[in-house]
């Protein structure tokens, strides 16, 4: 194998050394891993010998973890600390690297030595290693292995532009939201926001030499205004900017429009699958996934979406006539929806998310919520020091199970900043695997967009935040605890795209309940606990709106499922028009005609969930119903914890997620738990 100490990008040391990347050697760094890779497998395939796990597939594995380990920190600080440099340089990588994997995905010699392993050994080899073969021979096949050589050709020109295209549409949300801010001077603008919103809008005036109160599309900044400011205005004008980013509408109308790259997007993936066989986008992505067919998805949502729409047109009803009676805002307007129900939550539960915020300082939620998996699972986890990251506020942390064995390390990014992706996602640094030196331990990255601490004031979480929290730790547990040293089933590799969801909703629970919050929640100053007073109002309104909320979830799963299964060349994307029928089915929100939430909809244009969005509610009901089961034998029942960990989160892709649920629970997946959690019957 070629030797590593010449690269700086594959220093295989415990953790990626991120100071250590420089934009200039990122493309010749990667260029250098693919020419090594390629000789590496053509050595390969000159042995002579008879194909095996030993002399085919872990010499594979450890060319595609040099390859990860390489890629993976550049990827991850394109997205958290972007830079014009940083951005050329992995722009630059993109169609290597996109030509690299579909030349291994087409590749006859590789996909026959793969067979002959899984003829040959197959009985021998262990579960994990039988489920890596079938999923390899699959993705062969889905990469165009037997296809002729002209549309092998066709189908690595259609993924490189791919590449391509969803980074440029993910570059141009990020560009859109940071290119428009509102800086206010005039004090009674401010009224109704909180002291912590106005003291961030101070600090983030201050940060770039400006006088007054600085506002942005960031979430943790737009999102207090929609909540709380009474200027009516402000909400409108923050509200158009947010709704019609990376558009042809709005105040930067034209100059970030996705409009081309979605029709570009969706043309080019029903292409690929039509190359493959299937009838549209829609079926190659199920091809990966739990769901049997589009048929079975599509009446999935649209039962729920039976279930919850009367349930959500009360709702609105309900809010439109508190807005006018109370509040004076009739009509009700879109920029008014967040702020008057902000109004009618606090007015029917004399609670708020500002209400919560003091009794959830970073350090308390971050510690219980590792007091939580502790209860659970047994689990000790301890910050590690004087840890290289790529930026200062980042923190590093090491997971030690019951026997006191490492298990992982994460990373902890909490705060919104520029030239950061918004939203919150875990991802991928290292993966466990076997090596010669033995195990190499998982890491994750955990990354949230939250406000920051304001001048003393230490960082103050939502209680939805810290439910997005518990979301991605829950994705990092599954990540890190995983048992499985094969690489390509570890951790959520090889997990179906629509149950990787399932220990994420599930860990989400623990933020409801009682013992768990006294874990998570303390006043920042009096150190006093969440009161049982503020604590039954939280409860009393987990489920407001939870109708209104449900038909959104289902009208974007919608809205993703029908633009690839419906794409038709003659009639090209219709992107706006399947929506507006989509909204016209499900929804009871319609947004004025400028709104364009499709053009900054990066979970689907330039992320992992095209075709997939459905499952945030697929997983739900595992979830859901996983959960149940603490509620019958007790939420910190340890042998109950035991029995998740062993059965999902040690499991990784290993074997069939549905086997695996119902060795946990019993009996497949109810509904009921769903409909009872979200307040729906």
């Amino acid at each position: 194998m070629p030797d590593n100490a010449s690269n700086p990008l594959l220093q295989l040391t415990d953790l990626p050394p991120f100071s250590a990347i420089k934009p200039e050697h990122v493309e010749p760094a990667i260029e250098q891993i693919l020419a090594d890779n390629r000789a590496a497998i053509e050595a390969l395939l000159a042995n002579d010998v008879t194909p095996g796990w030993d002399n085919i597939m872990r010499p594979l594995e450890d060319l595609e973890d040099r390859l990860a380990r390489a890629w993976s920190p550049v990827s991850h600080m394109n997205s958290v600390v972007n830079s014009e440099a940083l951005r050329a340089a992995y722009n630059a990588c993109l169609p290597k690297l996109s030509q690299y994997a579909t030349e291994i995905g087409q590749n006859r010699r590789l996909f026959a030595a793969f067979l002959a392993v899984q003829k040959d050994e197959g009985d021998r080899l262990s579960i994990a290693q039988q489920r890596a073969i079938d999923n390899a021979l699959r993705d062969f096949r889905l990469s165009g292995v037997d296809l002729p050589e002209d549309k092998k050709q066709r189908y690595m020109a259609i993924k490189q532009e791919l590449s391509g295209l969803t980074a440029k549409f993910s570059e141009n949300v990020l560009d859109a939201t940071q290119a428009w801010s509102i800086l206010i001077e005039d004090p009674g603008r401010l009224a109704g926001l909180s002291d912590s919103a106005i003291a961030m809008a101070r600090q983030t005036a201050e940060q770039r030499q400006q006088t007054g109160w600085l506002f942005t599309l960031e979430f943790p900044s737009y999102f207090a205004v929609m909540s709380y400011a009474d200027d009516r205005a402000l909400r409108e004008e923050m509200y158009i900017a947010f709704a019609t980013r990376a558009s042809d509408q709005g105040p930067n109308a034209g100059q970030f429009d996705n409009t081309p790259l979605m029709g570009q997007i969706l043309a080019l993936r029903h292409e690929l699958a039509q190359l493959l066989g299937f009838e549209n986008y829609a079926q190659r992505s199920l091809a990966t996934k739990m769901a049997p067919s589009v048929e079975k998805v599509t009446a999935f949502l649209r039962d729920l979406a039976d279930r919850s729409l009367g349930m959500a047109q009360e709702e609105l009803n309900e809010l439109k006539a508190f807005a006018r009676d109370r509040l004076g805002l009739d009509p009700l307007e879109p920029w008014d929806i967040t702020y008057a129900s902000e109004k009618l939550r606090q007015h029917r539960y004399a609670i708020s998310q500002e209400d919560l915020k003091p009794y959830f300082p970073e350090a308390r939620v971050v510690s219980g919520m590792f007091e939580v998996v502790n209860h659970l699972y047994g689990l000790e986890i301890h910050e590690l020091q004087e840890v290289d990251t790529w930026h200062p506020d980042v923190r590093a942390f090491e997971i030690h199970d019951r026997e006191g064995e490492p298990r992982g390390r994460f990373y902890l990014d909490l705060y919104a900043r520029p030239n950061k992706r918004g939203g919150a996602w875990m991802d991928e640094c290292i993966a466990r695997r076997e090596t010669a030196n033995g195990i190499q331990l998982p890491v994750a990255y955990l990354t949230c967009n939250f406000s920051a601490p304001i001048n003393d004031t230490p960082a103050l979480f939502t209680h939805n935040e810290v439910i997005t929290l518990f979301h991605e730790f829950g994705h990092g547990l599954h990540h890190m605890l995983t048992q499985v040293n094969v690489l390509a089933v570890s951790g959520i590799s090889g997990v179906p795209w629509d149950a990787v969801e399932l220990p994420s909703q599930f860990l989400e629970n623990w933020c409801w309940e009682s013992q768990a919050i006294n874990l998570i929640a303390q006043h920042y100053q009096s150190g006093e606990q969440l009161p049982d007073a503020l604590f039954d109002k939280m409860i009393a309104a987990k489920n407001f709106q939870a109708g209104m909320q449900m038909v959104r979830q289902l009208e974007f799963s919608l809205f993703d499922f029908r633009i690839h299964a419906e794409y038709n060349p003659q009639q090209g994307a219709r992107v706006q028009e399947i929506l507006d029928e989509v909204r016209a089915e499900v929804a009871v929100i319609r947004p004025p005609d400028y709104h364009r939430f499709q053009h900054s909809f990066s979970h689907i244009f330039a992320g992992g969930y095209a075709a997939g969005y459905y499952s945030y509610k697929w997983a739900e009901v595992l979830s859901s119903d996983a959960f149940s089961k603490f509620e019958e034998t007790g939420i910190f029942n340890r042998d109950t914890g035991l029995a998740f960990l062993e059965a999902v989160l040690e499991q990784g892709g290993a074997r069939d997620p549905m086997d695996l649920f119902i060795e946990f629970r019993g009996r497949e997946p109810e509904i009921d738990a769903l409909l009872r959690h979200s307040g729906i019957q």
